[in-house]
């Protein structure tokens, strides 16, 4: 059979793509002001970056919907939604980063900004990815700008070795991912996400055979995304490349990474194996499997992030628990399982931003990340202790904040899974571990406001802000408030997003 390419309307495909092409050509302009600028001027690079963000989510906003690439590259409300995300955590990211890179990136901050960026258009590919080797470009464009950007600190023992341990891990995480997509590619003959599920489930009826082949791709590529989303066992990683990396990479990671790995696990399993989840399919129902994942997650996460000391590795502890919650969410195959998901990753963008944010802003002006440190903050810093409160509650789930709207979506679209017909019953018992472990994690994100407001002694430290990080926590605050009280708008925006899976159309 002699493959044919696709037909390629080459202007239609220009203007789908124009926010990924305009940002990466715009990570390069941010990458030579700094060498002609002979990096004197410390915000000029970054003041740059943020207006390329900016531009491409203008162009994000006006290129709407369509098709490209013979149905490899596609604008729909999964890809959109998720884009917003990605460019709001590179902002974020960006205008956190303006206190570093005046102290300890002052050399390289074209490089740095222009880094970011460019895993950004990885994350953006991704989203528009549906066929498996345009998937995994896209992922790995995500990663290694990561790798060297965890270990920016050259100097600093702790970045390098975070920088190491993030390489050598998401190099094994990667080749685990590839190894699965071959079995799947092996088996049904296509790259296509769509095709590929309508292949398989037409085999396996003939050939049970190809069920144990099934299960091994299953294993393999949870492995593979397992370690973008930090899910046990697959997130030893997560403390120690948090606490040696810069912070605002280390936020970048948390939400950026994370809701790429959520992605590429929705395209692969909601599109490409669907199918696989009936007591009809096993042994190759990656849904049980998932819940386990979920729960050892919701469970290590919040247990293990009580003992932390620095505020870096108990919010990677949290950033485990939170990927837990998330993926309860994707269990529901209903309208509001993806709806859920999509929406909590909105939420969590702000909250977890917010937070690593603050955390900066105390770095910079400290040199320490240990909890211990925020005693008093409340007496000579109110504003900075109030807005880290906020965030704090917010990523515990307290209402009216956004993350208690966030986790009561997952709860309640699993639980309408789970009185459906069906061998779901267990997601009972998933929502009862998320409700449970939701209870322990108060106790350390309190403890961070306690330190803050319940010491007599005041702070020696007194929080100042630049303008663009006091503009990144302006932005979180309003965000963890209006998604949790006035929520409805985000909400039937990611309503859409169910259409884009092919499960949908059999409801």
């Amino acid at each position: 059979m002699n493959p044919q390419l696709p037909i390629v309307n080459v202007l239609e495909t220009l203007r789908l793509m124009s926010p990924e092409i305009f940002l990466f050509i715009w990570a390069l302009v941010v990458i030579t002001v700094d060498l002609f600028s002979s990096r004197k001027n410390d915000s000029l690079v970054g003041y740059t970056a943020l207006v390329g963000i900016v531009i491409a989510g203008g162009l994000l906003a006006v290129t709407g919907e369509g098709v490209a690439f013979g149905a490899m590259f596609i604008n729909d409300p999964l890809a959109i939604f998720f884009k917003i995300i990605f460019l709001g955590a590179a902002f974020m990211a960006v205008g956190s980063s303006f206190g570093i890179t005046k102290q300890k990136v002052q050399n390289h901050r074209g490089e740095f900004y222009g880094l970011i960026l460019f895993s950004t258009v990885g994350m953006m590919f991704l989203a528009s990815s549906q066929e498996l080797v345009s998937l995994y470009i896209g992922l790995e464009l995500t990663t290694i700008p990561l790798f060297v950007l965890a270990a920016f600190y050259k100097d600093d023992k702790l970045s390098v070795e975070s920088g190491i341990k993030y390489f050598v891990i998401g190099a094994f995480s990667s080749a685990m991912l590839l190894y699965g997509f071959s079995f799947l590619y092996g088996m049904s003959g296509t790259t296509k996400l769509l095709q590929m599920s309508v292949n398989i489930a037409s085999i396996h009826l003939s050939y049970q055979s190809i069920g144990f082949t099934i299960l091994i791709a299953n294993v393999c590529i949870l492995a593979g995304i397992g370690f973008k989303l930090a899910l046990p066992p697959f997130h030893q990683w997560a403390p120690d490349v948090y606490e040696g990396a810069p912070t605002p990479i280390a936020a970048f990671l948390s939400v950026g990474s994370k809701a790429a790995g959520l992605v590429a696990f929705a395209k692969i399993f909601l599109i490409g194996l669907w199918g696989f989840i009936g007591v009809e399919m096993k042994p190759n129902d990656w849904g049980v499997l998932v819940g386990i994942l979920s729960a050892v997650a919701m469970i290590i996460g919040n247990v293990v992030a009580i003992r932390q000391t620095d505020i870096k590795r108990m919010l990677a502890y949290s950033s485990i628990a939170q990927a837990g919650y998330i993926m309860i969410g994707m269990l529901a195959l209903n309208e509001h399982g993806i709806s859920s998901v999509a929406f909590y990753t909105f939420v969590y963008l702000f909250a977890n931003m917010g937070a690593f944010a603050a955390v900066t802003v105390f770095e910079d002006k400290t040199g320490s990340t240990e909890i211990g440190n925020y005693k008093g903050l409340s007496q000579t810093s109110p504003f900075f202790a109030v807005v880290l409160s906020i965030f704090m509650l917010s990523l515990a789930g307290i209402p009216p904040l956004g993350g208690f709207m966030a986790k009561y979506k997952v709860f309640a679209a699993a639980i309408d899974q789970a009185t459906m017909p069906g061998t779901f019953k267990w997601l009972y018992w998933l929502v009862g571990v998320g409700l449970l472990t939701s209870v322990f994690s108060l106790y350390y994100y309190v403890n961070v406001i306690k330190q803050m407001y319940f010491t007599k002694e005041a702070s020696i430290y007194t929080m100042t802000f630049n303008k663009p990080v006091l503009i990144v926590l302006i932005i979180c605050l309003v965000g963890v408030f209006v998604t949790g009280i006035y929520p409805e708008p985000i909400l039937d925006f990611t309503d859409k997003i169910y259409t884009a899976f092919s499960f949908s159309v059999l409801k």
